[in-house]
């Protein structure tokens, strides 16, 4: 039996890994759960999963998750609360699997000492790696710790490279993308787009964040930086082409010319269960299984870089290094929760990204801590940037 602690157990990659947790006949067993502040969703899967050990966003949220265990019955697991309640999930020595799910740097510090002490992670937290891709890829070395991506993409890259005989006979990687809700939309009308059709994403069901970078293509741009830590190639050998079907995830191409391809179903149950079962492969239901009957036309394109500059940002955020993926993604936070909330333009999110890029200095940071402080200043710094934004705009309208 695999002992598994999830963080982000209420947001979307958490619930399917329970899904796929129900589905493995008690050979995958839940120890840990830690969640935000969806308590009724959280309460729900205590009672069926029954962890040991649960952890939710403020000491607040947690009295009432326990009055509410108390009052009802059930499992009682012990509650925790914040980034040390994660901790203790992510750390606990019953846990041999953490899947890293939570949502943006709240799950940074536990992934990474999970990682330091030896355990396997199943990755979904895109910020673990773009904000401090090199001290994590350095205590996994040190530890021995085995990354899986849980990202299609990069699940897509591990499965191919596992067929691969020596590495220096791979040439490149290449990520596809969707292209986003905006593929088609005229670059000038791209000022006058609002949140809820950003939000309307063509092939995958995504938290907000996510989506929105996905219509930006700064979510591909994060995945070129996670790839990069992950396979250890350089940005110049990681390519993306837009594929809108989202059928084939990830392909290398080898020295010769010749390519092979990772294909599967649009849904993250999939990539799922290769990480918790990896290296087995097993059985999964029918209707995650592609249908050949089925099959219509693939198409693949380059992407718009003038259209969509967030791209192009990662690959410069690569090549600069230090602490400047931290500030990418701690910018890019910003700048998404601006838009939602109607504050910024569609484009403006790129721009207010790019001017965090330069006038936040890089650095190196040599631990955990440093790196919170970098995104904490490149938030100040994104915040400020949003509001002169504001009164600027508010100047002109006047």
């Amino acid at each position: 039996m695999r002992r598994l602690a999830i963080l982000g157990s209420t947001g979307s990659i958490g619930t399917n890994t329970l899904e796929v947790i129900r589905e493995s006949a008690g050979e995958l067993a839940v120890w840990g759960l830690a969640a935000g502040h969806n308590l009724p969703l959280l309460y729900e899967q205590i009672l069926e999963f029954a962890p040991a050990l649960v952890s939710v966003a403020t000491p607040e949220a947690a009295e009432r998750l326990e009055r509410r265990l108390a009052e009802n019955g059930g499992p009682r697991p012990r509650v925790l609360s914040g980034p040390p309640g994660n901790l203790a999930v992510a750390t606990a020595e019953e846990v041999d699997t953490v899947v890293s799910a939570a949502v943006g740097v709240a799950g940074l510090e536990a992934t990474y000492e999970a990682v330091r002490r030896g355990k396997r992670v199943a990755l979904a937290n895109k910020e673990v790696l773009v904000a401090a891709g090199e001290l994590v890829t350095q205590a996994a070395e040190k530890s021995g710790a085995e990354l899986l991506p849980v990202d299609s993409e990069h699940n897509g890259v591990h499965q191919c490279l596992r067929r691969v005989g020596r590495r220096q006979d791979v040439r490149r990687l290449i990520l596809t993308a969707s292209g986003g809700p905006f593929r088609n939309t005229p670059p000038a009308a791209l000022a006058s787009v609002v949140p809820e059709q950003a939000l309307q994403h063509p092939t995958w069901n995504m938290g907000r964040r996510i989506t929105i970078n996905s219509a930006t293509l700064m979510n591909k741009g994060f995945e070129v930086i996670e790839a990069h830590w992950l396979f250890a190639f350089e940005p110049g050998q990681i390519d993306v082409v837009i594929h809108p079907q989202s059928t084939v995830h990830a392909m290398i191409e080898f020295a010769d010319g010749s390519v092979i391809a990772q294909l599967s179903v649009t849904d993250m149950k999939m990539p799922i269960q290769y990480a918790l079962y990896y290296p087995e492969r097993r059985a999964c239901p029918e209707n995650r299984r592609l249908d050949w009957q089925d099959m219509r036309q693939w198409t693949f394109e380059p992407p718009d870089g003038d259209k969509f500059p967030a791209l192009g940002l990662a690959y410069r955020v690569l090549e600069r290094g230090g602490s400047a993926g931290c500030t990418l993604n701690a910018a890019d936070e910003v700048a998404v929760a601006a838009f939602l909330e109607g504050r910024i333009t569609f484009p403006a999110m790129a721009q207010i990204v790019a001017e965090t890029l330069s006038t936040v200095p890089v650095t190196q940071p040599g631990s955990i801590a440093e790196v919170l402080e970098v995104d904490r200043v490149s938030r100040r710094c994104a915040a400020e940037i949003v509001s002169r934004r504001q009164v600027e705009a508010g100047a002109v309208a006047g």
